[in-house]
């Protein structure tokens, strides 16, 4: 089940970043999916005595739901449990092993008797031999966070039946990953559009020696290796995972009855891919994606940009659900809109450190910047309008330099958004946003249209045009962030088929005499008692 951390690190941080460019008027395929392989899925089955497919179609199902009520715009979100993904793997990966990257190699595995089968991963728990955690999985210690291999394991327990295994060797086959240092290091040189904490870290693993990289494993539940003499062997699931960007495009296009359609998104030079992941994940993105595709000697396009987040901790703890720490997509939902937590997500969105989700934070997030500087500056102007102008935007017959000014910050506001954004700096581009919300309120203040309408009603129309026109702005403005917030605020106006784009010459510019609907508020107050059930019902 996906928390809060994890939806701001990858799924919601690309959804931004996908409206952004779709209303610009780019083509974009906005793509992911359900990693179903691994070894914490085949345990989980294996303790439960059921078919791994039983639980990761129940998984997806719920996830899949989940983010269609986070409001996220994939093209395609699919799984890697299917035909396409499956196929294109095993494809790939012979087409690897014909150009000579791919090797085979005795090793020494854990291997339980009572089960009769090797013990990969997670399979195996035991002592850390680093900080002497009794319950480390054979992968990584939860404790220290030490990646392991579960030979390092002090006193290591088949994690099914709980025996000790014995050390037997079993064959696999390895990725020559060292082979492809040169090229990673001249590309991630060269391409200045990585973030410089990226390209840095990137560059440290190259120097640090790149080592072959085990492509199989002893699982029953994966994709089936497609090697000679590699029986009930799978791929690593981070070899095939990664590969679901490419599998999920062909898909994608296969719906679309354009089954070529995906080379136009990977083959073609001129295509730009962005990538949208935590900080954990940055080798798998930077090093082993971009290897596999320059080993298949075909002219795939390499990452533009890998958008990493630092992480996001939860009242100044790690989320860790065994522990009640955090909240998860379905909690999350169940008590406040999917607008709200869009917004405080990306607020306090891990660019450039670490953040802290708190509480407090949330409720002024809300209470501060939801109700009372937006919501207020809306409903304000259109309550405003609507009871004083007949319920049209004014025509203004003059404009004073007040009014230029601020109309001066709308085209500002919309310049700098664009910028940020391109740029994926989605947390400073959001507060740009409600600084022009409070630019609105901070403007309205200081005109009072509600003296103005009685003793000059030409020069309260032209406030009123120029608040109407910020408000259409932000309407514009928020799509990426807050969309069902645009639709309300854009829906106010009764212009018919009212388009969500950023293209063209001041596309938030609402002509005069443009109708709007009754306005009603766009927010409620997040009270403490409705704080607390939600800190309550956390915890429990």
């Amino acid at each position: 089940m996906p928390h809060l951390g994890t939806l701001i690190g990858s799924e919601l941080s690309a959804d931004v970043f996908a409206r952004y460019l779709r209303a610009k008027g780019h083509e974009v395929v906005f793509v992911s999916g359900s990693d179903e392989h691994g070894t914490p899925i085949e345990v989980e089955a294996a303790k439960k005595g059921v078919d791994p497919r039983e639980i990761t179609d129940r998984n997806h199902a719920l996830v899949v739901d989940l983010f269609n009520k986070f409001h996220l715009s994939f093209d395609n979100y699919t799984r890697t449990h299917n035909p396409i993904h499956i196929k294109y793997c095993q494809d790939l990966f012979m087409q690897i092993y014909r150009n000579g990257y791919v090797y085979e190699e005795e090793v020494s595995q854990l291997f339980c008797r009572n089960c009769g089968r090797f013990l990969p991963d997670r399979f195996v728990t035991g002592v850390c031999p680093s900080c002497g955690y009794a319950r480390a999985r054979g992968d990584q210690c939860e404790s220290c966070g030490r990646v392991l291999d579960p030979l390092d394991l002090l006193e290591p327990r088949c994690s099914i039946c709980g025996e000790k295994p014995v050390v037997e060797t079993s064959l696999h086959w390895f990725f020559d990953l060292p082979r492809f240092s040169d090229r990673l290091r001249e590309w991630l040189v060269e391409n200045r559009t990585m973030p410089e904490r990226v390209r840095n870290f990137s560059l440290s693993w190259i120097r640090e020696g790149l080592k072959p990289r085990a492509v199989t494993r002893d699982n029953l539940w994966g994709i089936p290796a497609p090697f000679p003499k590699a029986q009930k062997k799978t791929i690593y699931v981070w070899f095939e995972a990664v590969l679901g960007y490419v599998t999920a495009t062909v898909e994608w296009a296969l719906k679309r009855n354009e089954p070529e359609r995906w080379r136009d998104f990977w083959l073609n030079p001129e295509t730009k891919s962005a990538y949208f992941i935590g900080k954990d994940n940055i080798p798998f993105h930077t090093v082993i994606l971009p290897a596999l595709l320059l080993a298949s000697h075909e002219p795939y396009i390499l990452p533009t940009t890998v958008a990493a987040t630092e992480y996001l901790t939860f009242e100044g703890r790690k989320f860790s659900k065994s522990l009640g720490v955090g909240i998860w997509l379905d909690q999350a939902i169940a008590f406040l809109e999917a607008d709200i937590w869009r917004y405080y997500l990306i607020k306090i969105r891990p660019e450039t450190g670490d953040s802290n989700f708190s509480y407090d934070g949330l409720q002024a997030a809300v209470n501060a910047d939801l109700n009372d500087t937006l919501g207020n500056f809306v409903h304000r102007v259109f309550t405003f309008v609507f009871n004083y102008f007949g319920g049209m935007i004014p025509s203004p017959k003059f404009l004073t330099a007040d009014e230029e000014e601020m109309l001066a910050k709308v085209g500002r506001a919309f310049a700098e958004v664009d910028e940020l954004l391109s740029d994926v700096k989605e947390r400073q581009a959001l507060e740009t946003v409600m600084q022009l919300a409070r630019d609105g309120n901070v403007y309205f203040n200081r005109r009072e249209p509600w003296k103005l309408v009685k003793t000059d009603r030409e020069e309260a129309a032209a406030v009123l045009y120029a608040a109407a026109q910020t408000v259409g702005a932000l309407g514009l403005l928020l799509h990426p962030f807050t969309p069902e917030t645009s639709r309300r605020i854009v829906e106010m106006f009764e212009e018919t088929h009212r388009p969500i784009t950023w293209r063209g010459e001041e596309p938030w510019k609402i002509p005069p005499g443009t109708k709007i609907k009754k306005p009603t508020p766009l927010f409620e107050k997040l009270t403490d008692q409705k704080l607390e059930t939600i800190r309550t019902t956390q915890t429990t």
